[in-house]
């Protein structure tokens, strides 16, 4: 059998364009030694390394489900980069983000999705609202959408808000199984109607290999987490171990999405 293995390429950050103060965490579009703009996301910013985890796991979930992400690559910040920027607040981000950071292809000309205008079908409503009930993504809502239209075809961004269990690391386990009760607020809710129908398709793209595929390619150096006495390797087995519990257990999610429609009025 054929698979698509994922590789993430590295370029190096040589100019900073302007800030996107659209997020929390001050992301960026920049452009790389590859001569491509991308929006570029700080491991010095807001979660720090696990927004950056978050974003890779969120984002290559996606697209291993058959979803259009953009491309995501390592970006290296050079200690010398920013000295020049004028801005104390974004200066202080760039150099508490030396080193390796996380950096979305920019789709120029993209315009944000709008549930209003823009209408998804209940198949790709389905897969989307599955995957971020599996990797708990709790900001695809109406206010913050995280969904891009272009070249008339639709776009996900912005993984960052997944995996929220990572910031207290505590009971890992019981979130695994946990039913995800903010799936209620996701904008696709509405259109969400096969979940159940496609459940099988989603669990059979996430074979063991895939899962383990991908967390391996999480950077060891975003896995040094300053008070914690975890080595990097155990730290990444448990997100694979999360992974793992929580396909198998899928209808947990699948059941609580199937009650939050049935409550929409």
């Amino acid at each position: 059998m054929i698979t698509n293995k994922i590789e993430l390429r590295s370029v190096n950050v040589t100019r900073y364009i302007t800030p996107l103060r659209e997020g929390g965490s001050l992301p960026a579009l920049a452009e790389a030694d590859d001569d491509f703009k991308y929006v570029l996301k700080f491991r010095g910013a807001g979660h720090g390394v696990k927004a950056l985890i978050a974003e890779f796991l969120g984002g290559e979930i996606a697209r291993a489900l058959g979803l259009r992400v953009p491309e995501l690559v390592f970006a290296n910040l050079d200690e010398a980069f920013g000295r020049s920027e004028g801005d104390e607040e974004i200066q202080d981000l760039l150099k508490g983000s030396q080193g390796l950071n996380l950096a979305l292809h920019f789709l120029s000309g993209a315009l944000t999705f709008d549930p209003v205008v823009n209408e998804v079908d209940e198949k790709l409503s389905s897969k989307i609202v599955w995957l971020d009930a599996f990797t708990t993504n709790i900001d695809r809502t109406v206010k913050n959408t995280n969904m891009l239209i272009w070249h008339k075809e639709l776009w996900l961004i912005d993984h960052g808000a997944t995996f929220y269990f990572h910031h207290s690391w505590s009971n890992w386990e019981k979130s695994a199984l946990s039913p995800f009760t903010y799936i209620k607020d996701h904008v696709l809710l509405p259109n969400a109607s096969l979940v159940e129908a496609i459940n099988d398709e989603m669990i059979a793209l996430l074979p063991d290999t895939k899962l383990r595929e991908i967390t391996n390619l999480i950077p060891s150096e975003w896995l040094n987490w300053e008070g914690s006495e975890m080595k990097p390797e155990e730290i990444r087995e448990i997100y694979y171990q999360f992974l793992v519990i929580r396909r198998n257990n899928a209808n947990n999610f699948v059941k609580q999405i199937q009650h939050a429609r049935e409550t929409l009025v």
